[in-house]
């Protein structure tokens, strides 16, 4: 009975919602419902799905051949698990803010919650405040890698440009994601995009296969410990999607039924993810040590260009979703977060992209910054953060004896979940902040005395 009370809580501002839309029924309702309008689990899982696999796809064969097979495998396997474990962490602090929230008559349906709020609520300004920069930072960081690899792969069809001016002309197509006005409207663009990251997966492993290995081929990974490093921390990269998933459970009709949903969807990233970058290493090998983009060594065809146009499609719906929580962010600061004019809060969002375009001129190392990004800010983020928020959050009697959601009993109950949480934070502070950061900072700032900083062109073969 009282899970019930509870649940009516955590989900009663959405049910007038429900409600308005069953009474429509003319046919552009059921249109704007089937592909705008989403909010169910199945929704959530496609958004969590697409979101977590993207660029990074073409990135972990980099990986593998800084890291060699088994160690890619591992840590591929390894961060996944630990990325859906702080995920249903941040899904679990999400539900008790909520729900404390409602209880005192706050009504969220003119308001998208945010991870800084729920901070806010929680644990006060300070931890507010500091979850506020390393998300804004991340989610920046995030769109200018999306806009740095479009630019990338669309120069593997067309070198009429450099990929300067493609990062100069997707920058423009990028800004559109302004008019999408939540993650609500994400429907079928996380449908089409998981779509699309697909056909590439398996594009690049059995291309790779039937292109067999290189003559000479080597795999000598790893050979340095920099090197390791940098490519355990594009794994951790890889698997730090979840910086959105207060802004997807926000977006659900029931919230509290999110708790398994980012597991689900990694373990289908996985199977992705895995096939694709063994694949290209095995055929590859040392190779891929100077080609960061898996595209870059495969032979041009109608099923490679196909692959390149389909995620240059899926990296504009990416843009979209690491960008519009920092939409809301600007919304709520300049104002006008509450108004219902698409418009104007389209007008209002624009300068948000015009950093995200000039970062991506700047740093356009399309591999090593997601190695960067990976342990300077996904393992405070995602990782770091949320476990503590956790531990903090859950420390007194009485906070866990009025907890909304209880820790599974297969874990130890809250010893168990106190364990775990203690040792992602040892371990992502020691290894993906510590060792990591040192690797990847290296690593960067080898690619700027390489290639200089506004370089028109990274990593692009000499023409005649």
């Amino acid at each position: 009975m009282a899970s019930e009370k509870v649940e009516t809580i955590v989900a009663g501002n959405y049910l007038e919602m429900e409600r308005e839309e069953g009474d429509s029924k003319s046919t552009k309702s059921r249109l704007s419902a089937l592909f705008w309008h989403g909010g169910s689990v199945y929704d959530a899982w496609f958004s969590c799905a697409s979101n977590q696999v993207a660029q990074v796809l073409l990135t972990l064969p980099y990986s593998f051949s800084q890291l060699g097979m088994l160690s890619g495998i591992l840590f591929q396997l390894f961060y996944g698990l630990m990325g859906s474990w702080t995920a249903y962490l941040i899904s679990v602090l999400y539900v008790e803010y909520r729900t404390r929230k409602e209880r005192e008559k706050v009504d969220f349906r003119n308001h998208v919650i945010q991870w800084f709020e729920v901070l806010d609520g929680l644990l006060g300004k300070h931890w507010r405040n500091v979850g506020l920069l390393f998300n804004c930072t991340f989610l920046l960081f995030g769109s200018v890698i999306q806009l740095i690899a479009c630019a990338s792969n669309i120069y593997y069809i067309n070198d009429n440009f450099d990929k300067r001016t493609w990062t100069y002309i997707f920058g423009a197509c990028c800004a559109t994601t302004v008019f999408i006005p939540s993650f609500h409207n994400y429907r079928i663009w996380s449908f089409l995009g998981l779509m699309m990251t697909t056909y590439t997966s398996w594009y690049l492993t059995i291309a790779s296969f039937i292109h067999g290995q290189v003559e000479g081929v080597k795999h000598s990974g790893p050979t340095k410990m920099v090197l390791y490093f940098t490519g355990a921390t594009n794994i951790l990269y890889t698997f730090g999607g979840h910086a959105v998933t207060v802004e997807i459970m926000h977006a659900m009709w029931k919230p509290q039924r999110f708790k398994l949903i980012y597991l689900t969807a990694t373990l289908y990233v996985l199977t992705l993810t895995l096939p694709s970058a063994s694949a290209v290493y095995w055929a590859f090998g040392d190779m891929l040590l100077n080609h960061s983009n898996a595209f870059s060594l495969l032979p041009r065809s109608g099923y490679r260009d196909t692959a390149v146009i389909l995620m240059l499609i899926h990296q504009f719906i990416t843009f979209g979703f690491a960008c519009t929580p920092l939409y809301f962010v600007w919304e709520k600061f300049v104002g006008v977060h509450d108004t219902k004019s698409v418009c104007k809060r389209a007008l209002a969002r624009l300068p948000v992209v015009i950093p995200i375009w000039f970062l991506a001129i700047i740093f356009p190392f399309f591999g090593p910054i997601n190695s960067t990004v990976g342990s300077l800010l996904v393992s405070f983020t995602v990782y770091i953060i949320p476990a503590l928020a956790h531990m903090i959050t859950f420390s007194s009697p009485s906070s866990r004896e009025n907890a909304v959601e209880r820790p599974p009993s297969f874990l130890g109950g809250w010893a168990g979940v106190y364990s775990m949480n203690a040792f992602v934070v040892g371990w992502i502070l020691v290894v993906g902040f510590g060792f990591g950061g040192w690797a990847s900072m290296l690593n960067f700032i080898q690619q700027i005395n390489t290639f200089g900083l506004f370089t028109k062109c990274y990593q692009c073969p000499r023409k005649a």
